[in-house]
């Protein structure tokens, strides 16, 4: 049994998540990437492995070039998971947003 990485923990590092971020416009290799970053080429490829273990991103070999991209269907199943915990935050918000609006106009300044 392969184990994978756990994606939550890998796109909790801002690195990766700046990655992430550079990869949603264009595929890229990994030179093109590491040159957004003041870190070490070697140090922007263990990110880039980091999360292509947990299927974040996705390779085309282009003659010696690979780029990497982002795997939608990935990113698709964490936005899918996310969503609901989303609805949840913003509906007690709203609550929160009511409840100070009728604190404020029951006790105006």
């Amino acid at each position: 049994m392969e184990l994978r990485r756990d994606v939550f923990q890998a796109i909790a590092d801002p690195t990766r998540r700046a990655i992430i971020t550079l990869l949603a416009l264009q595929a890229m290799t990994p030179k093109a990437i590491a040159e957004n970053f003041d870190s070490s080429r070697q140090t922007i490829s263990k990110h880039i492995q980091i999360l292509k273990a947990c299927d974040l991103l996705e390779q085309e070999q282009n003659g010696r070039e690979i780029y990497y991209q982002l795997n939608p269907q990935k990113i698709k199943e964490i936005a899918d998971f996310i969503e609901p915990f989303r609805e949840m935050w913003d509906e007690r918000f709203n609550k929160l947003e009511s409840i100070m609006k009728n604190y404020q106009s029951d006790n105006p300044s």
